[in-house]
């Protein structure tokens, strides 16, 4: 239960399966349709979750069964004072305000985990204790079990001095996926379903250039170069600035949305004048305009950047202007849409043709 919170509602929106109770008038989710990791996912970082009602469903692991009737407990004076500590040097170094709140919340999951245990006292045992006993247990992801790592390799690395052998911790194996692609025709689906013209140009705009969610939004007026054809994206990722090129469609679009809405500061501003449009809005966009192209699959914002770098390939660029245009560091992060490529899939003949 919370205080009415539009952030927090907000969240609660993109979790799977949930819906509102008229009658009762809260959200709710199906029992079948509950993970306790997405509900972690989404919350992350906003508000601190109280999970010590759930009790034991039939048919359930025990482990974590267990786990969600025990909440973490409340964090003692000398860890927060190094959980500050630790936010602080963050900032010195000019970490990203989102790395930040990742890094400090993860830290801040191990340090309630591990009560009232001094941090300076942890080893080794102790963190593969929590990962099996909170983040295996929570079936919390991959992504998040490699954030905690992170993490504690800077905080018992770089800011507290301690027996922990940061070299020593290791991350969780891999995981392969590919990158999720769309149809050049359910691009188009998606990014004419909505009648509104900023929603229309914001999603057209991250498949036009590949743009990752913030960068879009941290876009301001002065970044379109339209007698150069050039789109500039600052402060990126690693803090890198980039060119993307753009087209004179894409200019005349950009051109049609500024006369109608005549942005001051950010190139998209939300509901009052001067500010930035946020992410959980544009979410929304992009969920109303999957119901009404009739888009079924579970499609993100990333989803477009992905299918912007699939597309191109497939048009025949070559992969390291890809990697440019995408601002990545290494070129095997680029490498991976070549798995997902039909240009290159479909000339390879199966045996089975030949029989």
């Amino acid at each position: 239960m919370f205080d009415r919170d539009e952030q927090l509602i907000e969240c609660v929106k993109t979790l799977p399966g949930v819906a509102w109770s008229r009658s009762r008038k809260f959200w709710y989710i199906e029992p079948g349709k509950f993970w306790l990791d997405k509900v972690f996912e989404a919350f992350r970082g906003r508000a601190w979750l109280d999970y010590s009602s759930l009790r034991r469903a039939k048919g359930e692991d025990d482990a974590l069964s267990h786990d969600r009737r025990t909440p973490l407990p409340e964090m003692p004076a000398g860890s927060a004072a190094h959980l500050r500590n630790f936010d602080s040097w963050l900032r010195h170094k000019r970490y990203s305000a989102s790395t930040i709140k990742t890094y400090t919340g993860a830290l801040q999951s191990f340090l309630r985990w591990l009560g009232d245990k001094p941090p300076e006292a942890v080893g080794a045992d102790d963190v593969v204790a929590y990962v099996n006993m909170h983040i295996l247990s929570n079936r919390l992801s991959f992504s998040y079990q490699n954030q905690i790592i992170n993490a504690l390799k800077l905080f018992y690395g770089q800011v507290i001095h301690s027996k922990l052998d940061v070299d020593k911790l290791e991350r969780p194996r891999r995981e392969h996926k590919l990158p999720y692609v769309l149809s050049k025709e359910e691009v188009k689906a998606i990014l004419h379903a909505p009648s509104n013209v900023k929603h229309r140009t914001m999603l057209s705009l991250i498949y036009a250039c590949g743009l990752r969610r913030s960068e879009l939004l941290n876009l301001k007026i002065g970044d379109i170069d339209s007698k150069r054809h050039m789109l500039i994206i600052r402060n990126a990722k690693g803090y890198k600035d980039r060119q993307v090129p753009i087209s004179d469609k894409t200019i005349e679009m950009l051109r049609e949305y500024y006369k109608m809405y005549r942005p001051k500061v950010w190139l998209f501003e939300g509901q009052y004048i001067g500010e930035k449009y946020s992410e959980r809005s544009l979410e929304q966009v992009l969920k109303k305009a999957l119901l009404k192209a009739k888009v079924t699959k579970p499609v993100t914002l990333h989803w477009l950047r992905h299918s912007y770098a699939t597309h191109l390939l497939e048009a025949g660029t070559d992969l390291r202007y890809i990697q440019e245009l995408l601002g990545h560091k290494s070129s095997k992060t680029t490498e991976i849409y070549t798995h997902v490529s039909q240009s290159s899939l479909q000339k390879i003949k199966s045996p089975f043709d030949d029989l």
